[in-house]
């Protein structure tokens, strides 16, 4: 079992003895919330207007938030670079989804909000965001699932590892040979591929794994694959349960980084472009649980204003009819290309589900690595959660895990990982050892 270790105790007497109590009247604008701003729930109405209704419940519930300055984002260069060889030829299909002509980089980068397409262009860069365009292996990956609620105790109710969590792209690669396609790409069709195993907690999950493919032909569904070693069987999924809850956790494949369906699956509206709070520049790694809150949340944690791109996606119910959601509302770093959080709507249209990211960006993962140093700075992934605001469930987790075997964990466009770490052969091979 893994140990937690909290920031600081606070019994529920003591709670909102600490919490910062501020007058609030009206509507509260961006440049109102200076750095050195505390936010607690006391005062979170300060915030309503710069976070998404799924932040702000969760800022009601206990997340302390601390203003900091806003600080700058740059590429990659050789992201930056392949986006101004290729950005020039791509364009939409004309079912105006599909991406043609894309290489490698950014695929929209000028953005024009009276383009009726601006919505779906920005998912497409979110697809190939500069966070990473080759591979990545993110080991030890760990999440706990607890309760969500003001005041509540901190209780694990499940807590489950996995051995490896990556992805490799066979396009868009821009540091890692093959550049800037991978040549088995024209025969297997197959933009990306992903992999979650073996898990190692749970002793009753122990060997269990999951797959997934995506597919360049836009009528063409993913393929996803889980590996139960209790019968030994591997299974091929529903596409229309890649947006469900994955077991226990909150979690499912299309939460993976934010967001990230089959783009043909749905269709896309832009909502504007605002100034918004995000974790873009966690300090401490992984993140403090915040003892207000039963331990749902990143807290206190650093947060800044950004430039934030709002897009409103709907399920075409002609392609995944019982997908569980009737609308989500993806809120997208302007110079970061990642989805800051992400909420999610029950078919009623209440809110059901929100997903919150807390990034850092420097040239390594954690300030003593030895071997996942980079000549420049990129974006990592410190943790993310997800919760059901409506039964408050709430699944968190860290990246590295505290505890964990190894110390960096995150292993981005090193060459780390191959097609044949991501095979059906390579699942049932890692549980074997169980």
């Amino acid at each position: 079992m893994r140990t937690r270790h909290h920031p600081f105790f606070i019994g529920p007497l003591g709670l909102m003895v600490t919490l910062i109590v501020v007058g609030v009247s009206g509507i509260v604008s961006a440049d109102q919330i200076k750095p050195g701003t505390k936010i607690t729930p006391a005062n979170a109405e300060l915030v309503k207007d710069l976070v998404s209704p799924g932040v702000y419940w969760r800022a009601k519930n206990g997340m302390v938030m601390n203003i900091i300055p806003t600080g700058r984002i740059d590429w990659p260069p050789p992201y930056r670079e392949a986006t101004e060889k290729y950005s020039a030829q791509v364009r939409l299909a004309p079912n105006h989804l599909s991406l043609q002509g894309y290489v490698a980089g950014q695929p929209f980068p000028l953005i024009d909000a009276n383009d009726p397409d601006t919505g779906v262009k920005l998912i497409w860069n979110v697809m190939f965001r500069p966070m990473w365009t080759d591979d990545f292996d993110s080991r030890y990956f760990g999440c706990v699932e607890v309760y969500e609620k003001l005041g509540n105790p901190y209780k694990e109710i499940d807590y489950q590892m996995i051995g490896h969590y990556g992805a490799y792209n066979t396009v868009g690669r821009t540091e890692v040979d093959p550049l800037p396609t991978d040549p088995e790409y024209k025969e297997s069709n197959i933009m990306f591929r992903a992999r979650a195993f073996p898990w190692l907690s749970p002793q009753a999950m122990r060997g269990t794994g999951a797959l997934r493919y995506r597919y360049g032909d836009p009528s063409r569904s993913d393929d996803a694959y889980t590996y139960d070693p209790a019968t030994r069987r591997l299974r091929r999924l529903n596409e229309a349960i890649m947006g469900d809850a994955a077991g226990t956790l909150q979690f499912s494949f299309d939460d993976a980084e934010g967001y990230n369906p089959k783009v043909e699956n749905y269709t896309y509206k832009f909502l504007g472009e605002k100034e918004m709070l995000a974790a873009m520049h966690v300090a401490v790694v992984p993140g403090n649980v915040c003892p207000y809150d039963g331990g749902g949340t990143v807290c206190p944690a650093e947060w800044e204003m950004r430039r934030v791109y709002v897009v409103e996606t709907t399920p075409n119910r002609k392609k995944i009819q019982e997908e569980l959601y009737s609308k989500h509302l993806v809120y997208i770093d302007s110079e970061a290309d990642v989805v800051v959080y992400h909420d999610m709507y029950d078919r009623r249209g209440e809110l059901m589900v929100n997903f919150c990211n807390w990034l850092t960006y420097r040239d390594r993962p954690v300030p003593d690595a030895k071997v996942a140093i980079y000549p420049f700075k990129r974006v990592f992934q410190v943790n993310g959660t997800s919760t059901n605001v409506q039964n408050g469930m709430s699944s968190f987790c860290d990246l590295p895990t505290p505890g964990a075997p190894e110390r960096e964990c995150w292993y981005i466009n090193m060459g780390a990982v191959t097609p044949a770490d991501f095979t059906t052969a390579a699942v049932v091979k890692s549980a074997m050892g169980f």
